[in-house]
């Protein structure tokens, strides 16, 4: 298993979430020792969702506007249509998003969550994978789509869906501890 001791990860999520693709992977970072902040656009609680119906809610850390991409080593973006419809309209959240990708800091993203990659104008000549209903959002912005669990990009990992998230989890887990090993070797 990675060791993710000290390991810095934001997750950006709001209300609408794809529950299991937050507290899934908020729960392998945990177990793998990262220290995951919950970034939103409001205090309190969040509403997550299992597809259409509410699920879990989860407690916001901090805010959005609170936040640098300094402060953190890797994001990780749940899915869930609203949750990532509404993200990709706060010019704060693509603004970290540019940064993080600035520089070359980890990005794993899966469902929904590439819709934010697109307005922040991060995914042309990217090679990703999401939810097969933005597959044609990706390919417009200029990214090459495919079909499968887990894509492998550079400092990006995506996946389609609730029922890739072992594959997503153990891709992001390798990706973030490449990352930090290379951290430490500099």
């Amino acid at each position: 298993m990675a060791d993710l001791t000290g390991f810095r990860v934001a997750v950006l999520a709001t209300n609408g979430f794809e529950e299991s693709e937050l507290t899934e992977p908020v729960k392998a970072l945990q177990d793998a020792g990262a220290d995951v902040t919950i970034i939103s656009l409001k205090e309190g609680d969040i509403q997550g969702v299992q597809h259409d119906e509410k699920g879990k809610k989860v407690r916001v850390d901090r805010l959005i506007s609170e936040v640098s991409a300094d402060e953190f080593d890797a994001v990780q973006l749940p899915g869930g249509a609203l949750n990532a419809d509404t993200m990709r309209a706060v010019p704060e959240v693509l603004a970290f998003l540019r940064n993080m990708e600035q520089a070359k800091k980890p990005i794993a993203a899966i469902c929904h969550a590439p819709w934010e990659l697109i307005s922040a104008e991060l995914v042309r000549g990217r090679t990703l994978t999401s939810y097969h209903t933005i597959r044609d959002d990706i390919i417009n912005a200029g990214g090459i789509w495919f079909d499968q669990e887990v894509v492998e990009d550079g400092n990006w990992v995506t996946s389609r869906q609730p029922s890739d998230i072992p594959a997503f989890n153990e891709a992001m887990l390798r990706l973030f501890a490449n990352s930090l090993a290379h951290a430490g070797a500099r």
